[in-house]
């Protein structure tokens, strides 16, 4: 039974749908949002999913974003009356799964607030006025008849530090937020077509579950302990049923693998403060994209010997400036003064809170200690834009290079040398990508680009994982393909084969023209193409995107394609 209430100005939707004994499933639709928390963009929306179990007495399970406070409040009426809910199970505190907590207390003054001990301190400052709350943690249960029990799982740092799971004994369903979802919407309650869902599911877990794969792994051996799981009631997305198995074993084989890594990174910052979990997601972005693993604790709710532990063993440390009266914060950065050794590198980046400590000082402290910075300091004197996320996705992976230079200069010199010769002799064009996002403009050189397709017009260029780039080339994003000319190419090669510091611009001293998608022609090139990403695949340490061509033209018609000519193939 599926009942959708139409917004006019934007495409909201409810979606209720029963999908259990007594359990219904209240899902926010999000139809046309392109963007999520961490400023990663959406290629299919999102939902925001909440869940109400009537037993003998009955419990409401997270609620919604704010912007459907009247679609979802009104929904709720119809299920049943408010006044009769008497408990609300809050998962964890981000805005868009407890934006209307404090709208639904309204309408159910007797609930009483079922979460973790740091859930309900975020409450607090949440919610105006006074309400009923109980702490709850890993196997604590409540009885809510008709064989309905509860039993509760602490899952710490998925993805924020106070995120509790609930499981119904009597339907064998696992409520748990924001683990196990993905940024997906469509009509579709359950997870019918893996096909069309498993690119999500994959890159939520890379941009949100990933950089905690550790805690992912403690909270699914407690997952294993309740017994039978039949669904999993997630927080964005479809629910996980029809392919429950295959997409656990999913969760599981990729926490294994990001744990087991050789190089971690310690992120420290302060999750609820300013734009903090926003910025911190986007740097992890850029560090994950060289194959290292990023582990965060909040500076606020962790013990010094957690704090400690992580900086022990951690090859690199970031840390997301705290508030100056957070004194917890303080002190567990003190902690990691006493612990870092001079083989880390370190970087910082700023909250944007309005009382962030100042850089500069700590800055000097840790380098005193004769720990080496990454990359410099990110200095955020305006609200966050699309550039400033860039800007420290950039950081990130300029701090994972340096990071796994080493080993990757050992497993290149590890390659058989007849091996990598006779590789290095496919040779390539000399192409150079340009792309305009928002505020966001990027470029790189390429030379593994091969035409794909007659109808439509399509080719695919392979593309590293590390790359700042790869961002700006998801499905649907659009760019130039600029094509350099043989004896002309060097001084464009040149200019796009320097390292620069993350943030600088590309195209300072590079003439360009506008194309009308919006991005960069580089006026010296032979040619160029306007196109579109369609789709891509995963190829080990690269991805092979496939584009479509909507417009192109050529400088010079008599000009040949610069071509490259390798001597080795395992390395550019």
């Amino acid at each position: 039974m599926v009942a959708l209430t139409e917004n006019a100005q934007k495409r909201l939707t409810i979606q209720t749908v029963e999908i259990a004994p007594n359990t219904t499933a209240i899902r926010s639709l999000d139809w046309d949002r392109d963007r999520f928390d961490i400023e990663f963009g959406l290629q299919n929306g999102t939902t925001y999913n909440s869940y109400l179990i009537k037993g003998d007495k009955i419990v409401l399970v997270d609620t919604s974003h704010t912007k459907f406070r009247d679609l979802y409040l009104e929904t709720l009426k119809s299920l049943v009356n408010p006044k009769a809910i008497d408990y609300i199970i809050v998962s964890h505190t981000e805005p868009d799964h407890s934006g209307l907590v404090e709208d639904v207390l309204q309408l159910a003054p007797r609930a009483t607030v079922l979460a973790s001990k740091v859930a309900l301190q975020f409450l607090e400052n949440l919610v105006h006025d006074p309400f009923s709350k109980r702490i709850v943690k890993s196997g604590d249960r409540v009885d809510l008849g008709k064989g309905h029990e509860i039993e509760f799982v602490s899952a710490p740092n998925l993805h924020w530090p106070d995120t509790i799971f609930s499981y119904d004994r009597r339907t064998q369903t696992l409520f748990t937020c924001d683990a196990f979802g993905m940024h997906y919407c469509s009509d579709d309650t359950f997870d019918k077509d893996l096909e069309a869902i498993e690119a999500d599911f994959r890159f939520y877990y890379d941009c949100l579950m990933g950089p905690n794969a550790r805690s992912l792994i403690n909270a699914m051996k407690k997952m294993s302990e309740l017994g039978r799981i039949n669904i999993i009631a997630n927080g964005h997305g479809p629910l996980l049923y029809h392919n429950l198995d295959i997409l656990r074993e999913c969760y599981n084989s990729w926490s294994q693998k990001q744990a087991s890594s050789e190089t971690t990174v310690g992120l420290y910052y302060v999750s609820d403060y300013g734009y903090g979990d926003r910025l911190a997601q986007s740097i992890i972005h850029g560090v994950q994209k060289t194959g290292v693993a990023v582990e965060m604790i909040d500076l606020s709710s962790a013990d010094n010997q957690e704090i400690q532990e992580l900086a022990g063993r951690a090859a690199g440390i970031i840390i997301g400036m705290p508030p100056t009266k957070a004194l917890a914060a303080q002190a567990g950065i003190n902690s990691l003064l006493s612990v870092v050794k001079p083989k880390q590198v370190i970087g910082f980046f700023e909250s944007y809170g309005g009382d962030d400590e100042p850089i500069d000082t700590l800055r000097r402290r840790f380098i005193d200690q004769g720990v080496k910075e990454a990359f410099p300091a990110v200095k955020i004197k305006e609200v966050p834009t699309s550039a400033t996320f860039h800007h420290l996705e950039e950081a990130g992976t300029d701090m994972g290079q340096k990071l796994v230079r080493d080993r990757n200069i050992k497993q290149i010199k590890a390659l058989d040398v007849n091996m990598e010769k006779a590789l290095g002799r496919i040779s390539s064009g000399l192409y150079i990508i340009t792309t305009q996002k928002d505020d966001v403009n990027s470029a790189m050189l390429a030379s593994w680009v091969a035409q794909a397709s007659l109808q439509p017009l399509g080719f695919t260029i392979s593309v590293a994982k590390d790359r700042a780039i790869e961002s700006l080339l998801q499905e649907g994003d659009r760019f130039v393909l600029n094509v350099l000319e043989d004896g002309n190419y060097q001084e464009l090669k040149k200019h796009f084969l320097k390292r620069l510091l993350p943030g600088a611009d590309r195209f300072a001293g590079v003439k360009t023209q506008t194309a009308k998608n919006g991005c960069p022609i580089l006026t010296d090139a032979l040619a160029y193409m306007e196109c579109e990403v369609q789709s891509a695949m995963e190829c080990s340490d690269h991805w092979i995107v496939y584009c479509t061509v909507a417009d192109g033209k050529v400088s010079n018609p008599n000009g040949l394609t610069a071509v490259r000519h390798r001597k080795v193939g395992n390395y550019y």
